[in-house]
C-alpha cells in the first residue's frame, strides 16, 4: 500500500460540508466516489487536515488516503481531476510515509474570512464574500486582536455543540488587511474549535463598530461562556487557506 497526500481546493457553495452525511453532498463523498471508481469499486477512505461546515471554502485543504494502485505520482493529480466535479480540483499529490497523518500531523492552519465592505450587495461576490455595510474601526479591532493572541482556553469563541473537552489552542497570529471594498481577516494557530474563527470574525466586527470595546476580549476569554462572545458569521465568507505540517 502506498499513501498519497493530496492538496485539494474546492468552492463550497454547494456542498453540506466537508464530512460525509446521509443524502447530503459533500466533500468527502465526492472524492470517494472518484478513488472507488479507481479502485473498481473497492471502498477508498480519505483522511482530511479537518472538517469544513457548509458553504465554506478551501483553497489548501489536505488529505490522504492509501492506495495499492501502482500508478506513477505525477499522473495522479490529472487522474484525479478527471473525474472529479468542476468545484473540486487536485492542486497537487506527493507520496508520503506510511506514518504520515493529514489531520493528527499538523502544525499550523491559516483561515481567512472574506469581508465586502460596500452599503450595496454585488451579486457577483454572495457565495464567497460576506457583505456587511456598516463602518468599521479598524484601529480598534487590531487593539483587540493583542487579547487573542497567544495561548488561551477559547470556551467563550467556540459552538456549544464542540465535542472536544480541550478547548485550549494558540493563535500565532491574526491580521486585518483591508483592500479597496474588501476586507480580510487572517488567523494563523495550531488548530481551531468548531465555528471559532467564524465566532471570532463576528467578536471583532463588535469591536469594529464600537459595539464592545477591545479591553472586553480579555474578560470574555476569561468567562468561558459562548453567550458572551460575538455572533456566528455566515460560512461563506470563510477559507480554508493553508495547512503546514513538519518536515
Amino acid at each position: 500500500m502506498t499513501r498519497i497526500k493530496c492538496i485539494i481546493t474546492y468552492d463550497g457553495t454547494y456542498f453540506n460540508g466537508y464530512q460525509v452525511q446521509p443524502n447530503k453532498r459533500t466533500v468527502q463523498e465526492e472524492i470517494e466516489n472518484v478513488l472507488t471508481k479507481m479502485h473498481k469499486g473497492k471502498h477508498v477512505r480519505i483522511v482530511a487536515s479537518g472538517r469544513t461546515d457548509a458553504s465554506v471554502h478551501a483553497v489548501g485543504q489536505v488529505i490522504h488516503f492509501d492506495t495499492p494502485l501502482s500508478i506513477p505520482i505525477e499522473k495522479w493529480t490529472t487522474a484525479l481531476n478527471a473525474m472529479l466535479p468542476n468545484d473540486i480540483a487536485v492542486l497537487s499529490c506527493e507520496q508520503v510515509h506510511d506514518d504520515f497523518h493529514a489531520r493528527f500531523d499538523v502544525r499550523e492552519k491559516e483561515y481567512r474570512y472574506k469581508i465586502l465592505l460596500s452599503d450595496k450587495k454585488d451579486v457577483f461576490k454572495r457565495n464567497y464574500l460576506y457583505h456587511f455595510p456598516y463602518k468599521l474601526d479598524v484601529q480598534l479591532m487590531n487593539k483587540a486582536i493583542q487579547y487573542l493572541t497567544g495561548t488561551h482556553d477559547f470556551t467563550s469563541f467556540c459552538s456549544a455543540k464542540t465535542e472536544v473537552k480541550d478547548k485550549v489552542r494558540t493563535i500565532y497570529n491574526i491580521e486585518v488587511l483591508v483592500e479597496g471594498k474588501e476586507l480580510t481577516f487572517r488567523f494563523i494557530g495550531n488548530g481551531f474549535l468548531y465555528n471559532m474563527v467564524r465566532i471570532l470574525v463576528g467578536t471583532l466586527l463588535n469591536v469594529g463598530q464600537g459595539i464592545i470595546q477591545p479591553e472586553e476580549i480579555k474578560s470574555i476569554l476569561e468567562k468561558k461562556d459562548r453567550t458572551f462572545a460575538g455572533k456566528t458569521v455566515p460560512g461563506h465568507g470563510l477559507y480554508l487557506w493553508q495547512v503546514q505540517y513538519d518536515n
